[in-house]
């Protein structure tokens, strides 16, 4: 007869692997207060120690008249980088802990089954002995008694083996218990450390960083009064074009979006990362049904909106059924050079994207070529509301719109600068004198984009864009 005897050794090192990391760890924990305390030491360290190090200035204010400056700041990317002995803890917690929480339960199943076996044993034994001290008494013939005598004979092996089960019985009743104790103390220091799951983590960023662009939104929006040096990304191309990425897509998203030249173009380039579109590779091709006039597109939640060539139709094109979701005629707007910037290229009609939603930029006849902005509905093309700004689009360089507010450079060429601003809020305008350094001395495009909070240029064959600086006063409570 042979019985399966337990093997805790596994369990045992494993024990010992994790009490060796404890010891190691307890001395130095991650404090609630997000920074890192090394035992022994004074020095400290916080996850982002500089703007350099992840965090990105999108807007500054500059009061003479000491109202309160706001200076907004979020994260520049959507991800976390995680400590490493927080990563070496939910390695613990999920793999090493309950590895031996499972063999402790395999261990314990297996001992409650050999109990019974070695219960019925004993059993079996003492009834063995009774038969025993019976035969003796009653003097029973010499071959019962030596069938019972057989059978005691076999089972006396057995003994050691039952010691050694109730040996092992008490060994796993205390590993229990320190696997308890060690994982509470796990958990503990989880706490301490803000060990998250990964996922539970990312989600925590993404949803404080989709908090932190309501805010910027709402909070946000100022007076532009200034805007950076340019900062070439790419050199590629004819002298028009445009490019962008989706001013509506999560961060995580960074495609780009590349569309050279003015007019009768249906190639759109779909690059898949901003690297990407540096390096000139992983890119997909979509081709229009319709070509394009001018270079005021935009990529807006997912659909390309464009100026139909040779017509005053404004298109919507889906990038992801590769279809036309709706085309609309954009009654009374010059088309065809008509009514274009001063630089040309059949840039009568110019779709823009700020905090408020999608705009169009043209001009008509019965305001006598005058520039025009108009609220769109991003679904249907059709306009909620228009006005008239009073300035002759022939004279402006290019234009965007930031927070509601349309700017208007004076030329497209070298020495240009924003000249004009034209508030929709309160439908009044002033003349501005920004600086603007046109490096390659052509601008055929200029778009901002709310959701980086930088300006998109195409400028004479280089892809370009500019960081700006917005001016806004926060009344403090009580203030009228």
């Amino acid at each position: 007869m042979t019985v399966p005897l337990l093997k805790i050794g596994a369990v045992l090192s494993t024990m010992a692997m994790v009490t060796n990391w404890m010891s190691q760890t307890l001395p130095s924990l991650v404090g609630l207060n997000g920074t890192i305390s090394q035992a022994g030491t004074s020095e400290r360290s916080t996850l982002f120690q500089s703007p350099d190090e992840g965090w990105q200035v999108y807007t500054s204010a500059q009061a003479s008249d000491g109202k309160c400056l706001c200076t907004a700041v979020i994260p520049v990317q959507g991800t976390c980088s995680r400590d490493l002995r927080s990563r070496q803890l939910r390695q613990l917690m999920e793999k090493q802990v309950q590895n031996i929480s499972q063999s402790m339960e395999v261990l314990d199943l297996r001992t409650y089954r050999d109990l019974q076996y070695v219960r019925n044993t004993e059993s079996l034994m003492k009834g063995l002995d009774s038969k025993l001290k019976v035969a003796a008494e009653k003097n029973l013939n010499a071959k019962s008694f030596q069938e019972l005598k057989d059978k005691m004979t076999e089972l006396m092996p057995l003994i050691p083996v039952l010691d050694q089960y109730k040996s092992d019985t008490r060994t796993i009743v205390q590993l229990k218990e320190e696997v308890r104790n060690l994982s509470g103390s796990l958990l503990q220091i989880q706490e301490e450390m803000g060990a998250y799951d990964y996922e539970e983590l990312q989600q925590r960023v993404l949803v404080l960083e989709a908090r932190l662009h309501a805010c910027m939104q709402k909070l946000g929006c100022g007076k532009l009064t200034g805007i950076s040096n340019p900062i070439t990304i790419r050199a590629s191309g004819s002298r028009f074009g445009s490019w962008m990425t989706d001013t509506m897509a999560p961060s995580s998203d960074s495609r780009v979006w590349y569309m050279d030249g003015y007019y009768k173009g249906r190639r759109v380039l779909e690059y898949r990362t901003l690297n990407d579109f540096i390096t000139g590779q992983n890119f997909v091709q979509h081709l229009l049904p319709h070509p394009w006039a001018g270079t005021g597109h935009v990529v807006f939640n997912g659909s390309l909106y464009y100026n139909k060539y040779q017509s005053n139709i404004v298109v919507k094109y889906h990038f992801r059924s590769r279809s036309v979701v709706v085309q609309r005629s954009l009654n009374t707007a010059g088309y065809n050079n008509t009514f274009p910037y001063s630089w040309g290229g059949y840039s009568d009609i110019d779709f823009m994207v700020d905090e408020n939603g999608l705009w169009a930029v043209y001009t008509t006849n019965q305001n006598a070529g005058n520039i025009v902005v108009s609220r769109m509905d991003p679904t249907t093309l059709e306009i909620l509301r228009s006005w008239d700004t009073g300035y002759p689009k022939r004279s402006a360089g290019e234009s965007f719109i930031i927070c509601g507010t349309l700017y208007v450079t004076n030329s497209h060429l070298a020495g240009a600068k924003i000249y004009f601003a034209y508030y929709t809020n309160t439908s009044s305008y002033e003349y501005t004198d920004i600086p603007f350094h046109n490096q390659y001395s052509h601008i055929s495009m200029l778009d901002y984009n709310p959701r980086e909070r930088v300006l998109y240029t195409w400028n004479n064959g280089h892809q370009v864009i500019y960081n700006v600086t917005l001016f806004h006063v926060i009344k403090t409570s009580g203030e009228l």
